[in-house]
């Protein structure tokens, strides 16, 4: 199993030592490493985590592993806060938005392209490779698990309004005529809310890019990711029939997980915040029901062109490089236990999502979810992996603008005078 070897067992090599089956660090050596984490599926569950780990520091007799738990409210923060404290962890689990476009982009984070071989780069999807590097080749995330986010609906709303006639259930595809018809019966049947534009934060903003995006066809990016084109003529028109929509409403006053709880609740009949992860988890109910009972159906964002381009969402290990060369090595042997090593299919099923690559070490990974059969069925809109805008420039300053914009759109503003201003504010921060 390819690691991360110390300086210990470089030296024990050279005296032609055997170490195929050596831990990565002995006893002598001691050295204890923190991991922070956002909450990736399970991976923001401490006994889940725990477990995990447990099962590292016992292949790695040596490495202790602390875990602190961020979330998507103050998270940011608190990593920020650290590194200006030059208090960082050795090791974060978050998407390279943070870890490639902002931390790595500002030279906090450990160049890793050394775990790399022709191997692994062989193994791990191409568009997921892409991400994790930047312009120049540095690799600041080793990448874990990734994920087609998409759309639900209330399967039982839509058949008592007879607008399942609009759902194709089969390829779980729509078009946006068929989109505006179905809020048309829904409203009809129910004469309130049907779904929200949520926009009072950037939890879950990837829902409402997507949707406006592809309602007609328009960018977020342009396709280098230096700039930012969101005001296109196409995204203008999206916004504009979404707020012109009887049972669309924009609400300022929740974001994606607040959606994700009425949804759940029966409240709306759908949501534009979802991914396999929710379609597994319900604590109320059975996997794949709403809280009543009702059965969910994920499908992708409806298009006029018939050809979704759903925003992917990818997750891995990056490494802050504070200085200490022993706690770097120590990380990176964590990075490949689970990203590609004998932990990995555990890492993979404790996120939710699917895995990055279709072998680790010789373990196939392709058949991990085999048993699952709502996780089988989602390999369906997989496909529709778009584009990995979210390493463009400026990316924490542009997700801030989107929502504030979809406030004042959603106060009144004139939809094309407020994406230009969006765009004008993203892109002033790409510039920087």
């Amino acid at each position: 199993m390819k690691k991360c070897l110390s300086l210990l067992l470089a030296a024990a090599l050279a005296l032609g030592l055997t170490t195929a089956a050596t831990p990565v660090r002995t006893m002598a050596d001691d050295v204890n490493i923190t991991l922070w984490t956002y909450p990736i599926g399970n991976w923001g569950n401490a006994e889940t985590v725990d477990g995990l780990i447990k099962g590292f520091e016992e292949a790695n007799p040596g490495i202790k592993v602390t875990v602190e738990y961020l979330d998507y409210t103050n998270g940011d923060d608190q990593v920020n806060t650290a590194l200006e404290g030059n208090a960082a962890p050795d090791l974060i689990m978050e998407g390279p938005e943070r870890l490639v476009a902002n931390w790595g982009a500002k030279g906090y984070m450990v160049d890793l392209a050394d775990l790399w071989d022709d191997t692994d780069k062989a193994e791990v999807n191409a568009a997921v490779q892409s991400a994790c590097f930047n312009a120049e080749g540095a690799c600041y995330e080793y990448p874990v698990c990734m994920t087609a986010h998409c759309m639900a609906v209330n399967l039982q709303r839509f058949q008592a309004a007879g607008a399942d006639q609009y759902l194709n259930l089969e390829t779980r595809t729509w078009s946006t005529e068929d989109f505006i018809n179905a809020v048309a019966a829904l409203y009809a049947a129910k004469g309130d809310t049907v779904a929200t534009i949520y926009c009072g934060g950037q939890g879950g903003d990837q829902g409402t890019r997507a949707l406006i995006n592809n309602l007609y066809g328009g960018t977020y990016t342009d396709p280098e990711h230096t700039k930012y084109t969101a005001d296109s003529e196409e995204n203008v028109k999206a916004i504009q029939l979404l707020y012109d929509m009887e049972g669309i409403v924009f609400d300022p006053s929740i974001v994606a997980g607040d959606e994700i709880n009425l949804f759940r609740q029966g409240i709306l009949d759908m949501s534009f915040c979802w991914n396999a992860a929710q379609q597994n988890n319900n604590a109320n109910n059975d996997p794949g029901l709403t809280n009543d009972g009702d059965e969910i159906v994920f499908m992708a964002f409806p298009t006029e062109s018939g050809d979704p381009r759903l925003q992917g969402g990818i997750w891995g290990f990056g490494v802050f490089d504070n200085g200490d060369a022993a706690k770097i090595d120590a990380s990176k042997a964590f990075i490949k236990y689970f990203a590609d090593g004998e932990g990995t299919d555990d890492a993979v099923l404790a996120s939710g999502f699917f895995a990055v690559r279709d072998t680790a070490e010789g373990n196939d990974l392709s058949g991990i979810y085999a048993d699952n059969a709502i996780m089988s069925e989602f390999t369906k809109i997989m496909p529709f992996l778009g584009d990995y805008y979210q390493v463009t420039p400026g990316w924490a300053e542009a997700r801030t603008a989107w929502w504030n914009m979809l406030q004042r759109v959603g106060a009144g503003g004139v939809v094309a005078d407020e994406v230009a201003v969006f765009v004008e504010e993203a892109n002033a921060a790409a510039a920087k």
